[in-house]
C-alpha cells in the first residue's frame, strides 16, 4: 500500500462532486495538513475562507454506489501552538430568555502546549486560571460526496457525514461513510483540540493539525448513515434537525447493524439495546444535529462471517 503526502491548494466550503485533488486506491493512507474552521494555516496565514474548509476531495479507486469507504484516523498531531474559540455559549442552547443577557461571542486565544500535551486559556477569566485541559485531537468535519450531484455546506451534516463534530472521532477510530457517487471523494477538515459534547459555544478549540488517515473501500457494504469503531464501542450515527429525528436515525441504523452483521433477532437486538445503549451528542450548534448510538463491544455477540 501506497502512503500519499497531500498538499492542497484549494480548498471547499462543500463536500459535493467536484473534480478530485487526490487518486489513491483502497487501502493507501494519506497525510495531509489542515486549516483550521476560519480557514488559517500551521504558520497563522489565511489560506481559505470558513467555514470549515475542507482538503480534498480524495477519489479511492474502485469506490462505487453502494459500497462503504472505511475511514481510519491513523494519527492528529497539532502543528501550531495556538487555537480559538469563541467566548460564550451560543444562542441556540439556552432559553431563549437568556439570550439577550449573554455577553458578546469573542473570539479568544487559547494556547497548545504539543509536548506536554494540554491546552489552557491564554487569557483565562477569574476562577480559571488554572484550568488546563488534556490535549484530544477530533475531526470535527469529514466524509464523502453525497448524491445526485448534491453539495452540502460544510456547517451541516447528512447521510454522506460533514460537520458533526463528535469528540470520539479522533485517533485509534475507525468510520465508515456511505458511498454515494464513483470514488466516494473524500473529505476532511475543521479539526479541534479539545471539544465537550455539542460544540455548545460553536466551536472546539480550532486549530491546525497534521493528519494520517488510511481509506479502505469495503465493497457492497450498503450504508445509510455514517458508523464507527473504537477500541471498546460501536456507534451509529444520525444527522437531522429536530434533535429526536437524529436520534431516530441513529438509533435505527444501530438495530439495523446488530439484526443484519450480529446475527440478532429484533426481539433480541431491542433487548440488548434497550439496556445497554449509550447516547453521545455532537453538533447541536449548527443546521443538523448530530447524535451518537453507542453500543460498548463487551455486550456484542460474536459478529457474523
Amino acid at each position: 500500500m501506497t502512503t500519499h503526502r497531500f498538499v492542497p491548494t484549494v480548498w471547499h466550503n462543500v463536500l459535493g462532486t467536484v473534480p478530485p485533488a487526490l487518486t489513491v486506491a483502497s487501502g493507501d493512507t494519506v497525510i495531509t495538513e489542515t486549516l483550521d474552521a476560519a480557514g488559517f494555516d500551521k504558520d497563522g496565514v489565511q489560506r481559505a475562507n470558513g467555514p470549515n474548509p475542507m482538503n480534498g476531495p480524495i477519489f479511492v479507486d474502485g469506490a462505487r454506489p453502494g459500497d462503504a469507504l472505511k475511514v481510519e484516523i491513523v494519527r492528529m498531531t497539532p502543528n501550531r501552538a495556538t487555537g480559538w474559540t469563541r467566548a460564550v455559549l451560543a444562542g441556540n442552547v439556552v432559553d431563549p430568555e437568556v439570550v439577550r443577557t449573554l455577553p458578546p461571542r469573542d473570539k479568544v486565544t487559547w494556547s497548545i502546549d504539543r509536548q506536554g500535551g494540554t491546552v489552557q486559556l491564554s487569557d483565562a477569566p477569574a476562577g480559571l486560571e488554572n484550568f488546563v485541559l488534556p490535549l484530544e485531537p477530533m475531526i470535527g468535519c469529514f466524509g464523502v460526496a453525497p448524491s445526485l450531484g448534491q453539495a452540502f455546506s460544510t456547517a451541516t451534516s447528512a447521510e454522506n457525514g460533514g460537520n458533526m463534530d463528535y469528540r470520539g472521532f479522533g485517533p485509534g477510530a475507525t468510520i465508515w461513510f456511505p458511498v454515494a457517487t464513483e470514488g466516494a471523494l473524500f473529505f476532511l477538515g475543521d479539526c479541534h483540540a479539545v471539544q465537550g459534547d455539542g460544540e455548545i459555544v460553536g466551536t472546539g478549540v480550532e486549530t491546525s493539525y497534521e493528519v494520517e488517515v488510511r481509506l479502505t473501500v469495503e465493497k457492497a457494504r450498503k450504508l445509510v448513515w455514517p458508523r464507527g469503531e473504537t477500541a471498546d464501542d460501536i456507534l451509529s450515527v444520525g444527522n437531522a434537525r429536530p434533535l429526536d429525528q437524529a436520534l431516530q436515525h441513529a438509533t435505527t441504523d444501530m438495530f439495523n447493524w446488530l439484526t443484519s452483521d450480529y446475527g440478532l433477532s429484533p426481539v433480541a437486538a431491542s433487548h440488548l439495546m434497550g439496556q445497554v445503549v449509550r447516547y453521545d451528542v455532537g453538533n447541536v450548534y449548527d443546521p443538523a444535529y448530530t447524535m451518537i448510538c453507542r453500543i460498548a463491544k463487551k455486550w456484542l455477540p460474536t459478529r457474523k462471517a
